[in-house]
């Protein structure tokens, strides 16, 4: 008995006892700890796309100010007539007596400013009226600020049941480049279909009139035009091309006095059937050239 159990002690001595060992836990396996990687990647991917206040950063979500941005830079015809990008302009239509004579007054004392950095003397005999010469003439030139489509509208627009293409062309326009606050002038032919309800024949010249006389290029310039015609009118479509010289590619940078700028913009069927393109191009003699 004693030598068994010396045996037996002497073995459990010698040898490992055998134990059974729990499972190993899942998460330990190769393929759990793949997948534990890959959990926390791609929670760490979406903490990413939040910021720390908790808004999501991503391109597809969109806060309140920008639906709101979005919203406003939509229609070149804002409820006030006074296009993109020119909202912060409608104080020239309130203004009062009063604050246009305050307007001019800076603007007169900013010319002024502008005479002596150039190395003039605006005390001088021909320069002395120039400051107010000049806002006056600045406020001329940019009066579409203080006109909007209602106004030059005016309600007249007719139910003739008229669908043929209406086009008034050689339209002199002159705007102020924005970039140098120089001029450029040239054509611009405007041709629309009805949808049954025409406009006034000269109310089309107005309108290019109105966004001429504000600060642009002439790309947009002819967009203003094409897009207030199409939202009042509401036509099956609208061609607006424009043809112009440049002053800012005249008298300086390249200064090549025989170059024409050529815009167009078409909306509605114009721009969906290519016949009916062609037909208005031809007719203002574009493709005669």
């Amino acid at each position: 008995m004693g030598q068994n159990s010396g045996r037996k002690n002497g073995g459990s001595r010698g040898r490992r006892p055998s134990i059974i060992l729990p499972p190993r836990d899942e998460r330990d396996q190769p393929d759990a700890k793949r997948r534990r990687k890959k959990k926390k990647a791609a929670r760490r991917a979406k903490k990413e796309d939040v910021d720390v206040d908790g808004d999501s950063t991503s391109s597809n979500v969109k806060t309140g100010a920008e639906t709101a941005l979005v919203k406003t830079n939509g229609p070149l015809v804002d409820f006030e007539g006074l296009s993109r990008p020119s909202f912060g302009t409608q104080e020239r239509r309130k203004e009062t007596a009063e604050g246009a004579a305050l307007r001019l007054e800076r603007m007169k004392g900013a010319v002024r400013t502008l005479l002596e950095c150039v190395g003039e003397d605006p005390n001088r005999e021909g320069l002395l009226a120039t400051p107010q010469r000049y806002a006056k003439a600045m406020l001329d030139f940019t009066k579409g600020y203080q006109e909007d489509i209602s106004d030059i509208v005016n309600g007249a627009i007719f139910q003739e049941g008229h669908n043929e293409m209406v086009i008034v062309k050689d339209i002199d326009v002159y705007s102020l480049c924005e970039h140098h606050l120089v001029p450029f002038m040239g054509k611009m032919h405007i041709g629309y279909i009805p949808n049954n309800a025409v406009i006034g024949i000269s109310k089309l010249p107005r309108i290019a009139e109105m966004f001429a006389r504000r600060l642009q290029i002439q790309e947009r310039l002819t967009k203003d035009v094409a897009n207030a015609i199409f939202e009042v009118l509401a036509p099956q479509g609208v061609g607006v091309v424009m043809e112009s010289s440049h002053l800012c590619t005249v008298m300086r940078g390249v200064q090549k006095a025989g170059s024409t700028t050529i815009t167009s913009c078409v909306l509605g069927c114009f721009e969906r059937r290519e016949k009916t393109r062609n037909e208005f191009l031809s007719l203002i003699g574009v493709n005669r050239r």
